[in-house]
């Protein structure tokens, strides 16, 4: 490392990429801060390189400089993964191309700075779906998405970020570019880096193109609102729909009664998802590949929305569901997702949210809900919980509501949640990475040895620890 002053890394940062793509001062306040607006930093620069070989270029001064770096890319995240006070951010939004997309082999080769909307719409002009959906879809990147292995909506079907990559290209630390990006589906050649980095959330270095997975896009959709008497009847309903449909479940989402009546209260002009309020509402999805499921019949019916409807019957006359309504058109399906694309926003209708991403096995969802509701209720009698869930895979947002002010009671709720959850064999973080906010947890229930590996990689490919430092690994 060597002792360079700030004046002098900002213009060699201008050098390589253009004076006009390094930000400061009031110029880099919109990456100063995350997407609550609850986090800010000052930042030496923001730089914005055109090309894998300028972010290599960019990596190695600040190696040799012993400044900190942290990649950047829709600053969607909700862990404080891209607090970057004195660093150096890079940010990839000029390296957004969709190269190539290959429908034959359903694969499309992008730059990391790709908005995830418009890899669904490049997908889409070849009827075809990249199935990564998650609400912030039209800002957030795929650079970050594969940082963090983003999860969403379809986890259930498609599985998670990491799933839906073949192959990728990365600077690494020392500015040394690894090209991985294969197009194989097979690949048993030594140690895969790609999974090493994909979730990394930048710390091990910075994600610049990637080869992704293409499935078809479904021919129809069957999406239905049902109210079931509890969460452990939700699980027999997902399970009984699954082998009527022969897998085709794309989607299995849980909205409380709380939820839905603070959706009305932020959208007053919204409606209800039923005539009857009910405290378990699930959005079902179904997706039809099929031209036998998706054609519609001499009266418009579609198959495969006439088989939901004729299956949700079949359980409302056994008791299984006290109510559901099938989606009859477009826009009646856009009504339901809309409920479920703003529990961010819902969750901020007031104050000081107590927000938490939190996995348990899906049998143990209504244990986790039962335990935890009890628990906050002993620390903040005054809170309501708001959550929201892929329940189809075991990770639920636990919100919460307090009404005590004291940043240590709202502190307790956070970790009694995860403690809960990693009393029940689940995780404290399912989606959205560890970052900053959830060091603590990593702490207090990672593995010792699993921390202690993950130690000896980080410094083996960061020895100088510039990349994204203080991220995601517990304090030594």
């Amino acid at each position: 490392m060597t002792d360079t002053h700030p004046d002098d890394i900002l213009n060699l940062l201008a050098d390589i990429v253009g004076t006009a793509h390094v930000a400061t001062g009031a110029e880099a306040a919109r990456w100063s801060e995350d997407w609550t607006r609850q986090a800010h930093w000052t930042p030496l620069a923001v730089v914005r390189p055109a090309t894998t070989e300028e972010v290599s270029e960019v990596v190695r001064l600040a190696n040799r400089a012993g400044t900190p770096i942290v990649p950047v890319s829709g600053n969607t995240g909700l862990v404080e993964g891209t607090r970057a006070q004195g660093s150096i951010m890079v940010s990839l939004d000029r390296m957004s191309a969709i190269r190539e997309v290959r429908p034959e082999a359903r694969i499309a080769i992008v730059e990391a700075g790709a908005i995830l909307s418009r890899i669904h719409e490049a997908a889409g002009a070849h009827d075809l779906i990249f199935p990564l959906f998650f609400g912030a879809r039209g800002s957030a990147m795929i650079g970050g998405a594969l940082s963090t292995n983003a999860g969403g909506s379809n986890v259930l079907r498609y599985g998670s970020t990491r799933h839906l990559c073949l192959g990728i290209e990365a600077v690494l630390p020392t500015g040394e570019i690894v090209n991985l990006m294969s197009e194989l589906h097979k690949d048993n050649s030594g140690y895969d880096l790609r999974d090493l980095l994909i979730g990394a959330e930048g710390t091990l270095g910075i994600i610049t193109a990637a080869v992704l997975k293409l499935h078809p896009k479904p021919r129809a959709y069957a999406t239905a609102m049902v109210a079931v008497p509890s969460l452990d009847r939700a699980l027999v309903l997902l399970n009984r729909l699954q082998q009527e449909t022969g897998g085709a479940v794309e989607a299995f989402e849980f909205m409380p009664g709380v939820f839905m009546d603070a959706y009305l209260e932020r959208f007053p002009e919204a409606r209800a998802p039923f005539d009857d309020r009910h405290d378990i509402n699930i959005l079902v999805e179904v997706g039809a590949l099929a031209p036998r499921d998706a054609q519609p019949g001499p009266d418009g019916t579609v198959p495969v929305a006439a088989h939901l409807e004729e299956v949700l019957g079949q359980l409302f006359e056994d008791g299984a569901i006290l109510d559901a309504v099938v989606a009859q058109s477009d826009t009646q399906r856009q009504e339901m997702w809309a409920r479920r694309e703003a529990s961010a926003e819902v969750a901020r209708l007031r104050p000081n949210v107590i927000d938490n991403d939190i996995c348990v096995p899906v049998d143990k969802m209504q244990v986790f809900l039962d335990r935890i509701t009890a628990r906050a209720s002993d620390l903040d009698p005054g809170l309501i919980p708001l959550c929201v869930a892929h329940l189809g895979d075991g990770n639920l947002h636990f919100a919460g509501w307090p009404e005590s002010q004291d940043p240590e009671i709202h502190k307790a709720v956070k970790q009694a949640v995860d403690d809960a959850a990693m009393d029940l064999g689940g995780s404290f973080s399912a989606e959205h990475g560890v970052g900053l906010s959830k060091k603590p947890a990593m702490q207090r229930h990672k593995n010792p040895a699993a921390i202690q590996a993950m130690r000896a990689i980080k410094q083996a490919l960061d020895p100088n620890g510039i990349m994204n430092p203080g991220k995601v690994l517990p304090d030594a």
